[in-house]
């Protein structure tokens, strides 16, 4: 059979990636392209405010979208707003220049729904789950040292610094990175960075057992390189760290940050250290859309590649209106592995942090995704569908033991201690069950509003005042 006259659910088209005309928009018309591949003028040039995005797109947006914007940062927000040129440039970069059919395109678009949220994309009944928490993943509650998260038995997470060049609507880390919004007074880092790095060395120095570190934030791009790669040589220096995972979404978010000679010189000083040592060095970062996949970021990629990096990956978040389609993860995973030479890697549900409900997705949808994609790349570039469960951890969205579609209440196991389980004697967090805390299930929860109507009633029933409750 000729596979040219096959029809398939998708149909593969290699797409060469492009970067956006920044001279499209007003604000930008004179900027050069020496600008444009310039960290510092790309930082210095951020978007933090309804008044500095009308300084760029100007008419183009209509007076009513800038009071949408504001409204959601004065009533809603729970990240701060904070856009570097290079990701604010991949949102509608096809628009029409007419100020309505702009202002559309520009409201639909999926890398503006999740960097630049409206009032109008939040739920109106549901804004935020009633199982919702700040710090949903109980981080915090792990660190054996300021910043420095214990969640399984062979890895840590290291949090360097508590900012990004950019910030993300859904980040799972809300509770702690970014300045405070009129609804979220951030928890503070309040040891001195290098006080910091010593308490997380000191303790994996006496835990051997951890064998993987992922060095994240916050974002690595905004640690002062000297300081990374201080930490990075001594982190080397430790016989038991045999993995190490630089966390960064300024790959794709600020590309020009990783392309600065002297970051490129110092982490290819790193790169042949990890080599000499046989330790696996990495780049992690976050991609949710095909079109925030542009030439500066295969190069910045490909550069860290050319300076000894093992592998740059990516690890994204499935959201509603983004990437939620078998067509959406399929072009933006050939656009990271066929042209800009990241590898697909995780896909994470979006985690159960408030504000948050207009983007997640149920997981039987994750699953249908993850079964619809599967054939198309190759195995070992194939991404996980993951569902980081509290309590629990990453695990596989087929995983879960038992699922109540109903009211979208999803049940999962885990098959480690943690932490967590040390502190009451029958290893629940909350002192409520008496099992072995491996043999407990621990609920997730698909979003309320995309329940059938008795679920939702279920839920209007739990979230009301006793006093309201149908009796």
């Amino acid at each position: 059979m000729d596979h040219h006259t096959v029809r398939q659910p998708y149909q593969y088209v290699r797409t060469a990636l492009t970067e956006p005309d920044w001279r499209r928009l007003p604000g930008w018309r004179d900027v050069t392209e020496a600008q444009w591949r310039d960290a510092q003028w790309q930082r210095a040039h951020c978007v933090k405010n309804p008044r500095q995005l009308r300084a760029v797109a100007g008419p183009l947006l209509t007076d009513r979208f800038y009071e949408e914007l504001a409204a959601d940062q004065a009533e809603s927000a729970t990240m701060p707003m904070l856009l570097p040129p290079q990701m604010l440039n991949t949102v509608a970069p096809h628009a029409p220049a007419e100020p309505q059919a702009f202002t559309e395109a520009f409201l639909a678009d999926p890398v503006r729904r999740y960097m630049l949220p409206v009032r109008a994309d939040r739920h109106p009944r549901w804004p935020s789950h009633p199982k919702a928490e700040r710090d949903s993943l109980h981080e915090a509650d792990m660190w054996v040292a300021e910043g420095l998260t214990h969640r399984y038995p062979t890895k840590v997470l290291a949090e360097l610094v508590a900012t990004c060049p950019q910030y993300c609507g859904h980040c799972t880390r809300m509770d702690l990175v970014g300045t405070s919004t009129p609804q979220v007074a951030k928890t503070r880092l309040v040891l001195r960075p290098v006080d910091r790095q010593e308490q997380m060395l000191d303790y994996l120095k006496r835990t051997p057992a951890v064998r993987d570190v992922v060095v994240s934030g916050g974002d690595l791009a905004n640690v002062p390189w000297p300081q990374l790669e201080s930490f990075l040589v001594r982190l080397l220096d430790l016989g038991s760290v045999r993995d190490i995972r630089l966390a960064s979404k300024a790959v794709v978010g600020l590309p020009q940050h990783w392309l600065q000679p002297h970051v490129l010189a110092g982490l290819g000083r790193v790169a042949a250290l990890a080599a000499r040592r046989s330790v696996n060095l990495a780049v992690h970062t976050h991609a949710n859309h095909v079109q925030s996949v542009t030439p500066l970021v295969a190069e910045a990629a490909r550069a860290l590649l050319d300076v000894g990096v093992r592998d740059v990956r990516n690890q994204g978040v499935l959201m509603r209106g983004v990437n939620d389609t078998p067509e959406d993860l399929l072009d933006l995973c050939f656009a990271l592995q066929g042209e800009a030479n990241v590898l697909p890697y995780y896909f994470y549900l979006c985690d159960l942090i408030p504000g948050a409900e207009h983007w997640r997705t149920p997981l039987h949808r994750a699953q249908h995704l993850q079964e619809a994609i599967m054939g198309y790349l190759p195995g070992y570039a194939t991404p996980r569908l993951v569902c980081d469960v509290p309590h629990v951890g990453k695990r596989w969205v087929h995983q879960a033991v038992a699922y109540d579609r109903e009211r979208g209440i999803s049940y999962w196991t885990k098959n480690y201690r943690t932490a967590l389980e040390l502190r009451t004697p029958d290893g629940a967090p909350d002192g409520s069950a008496t099992e072995d805390p491996l043999e407990r299930r621990h609920p997730y929860y698909d979003p309320v509003d995309t329940l059938p109507e008795a679920g939702r009633r279920w839920w209007s029933e739990q979230s009301a005042p006793p006093g309201d409750r149908a009796r």
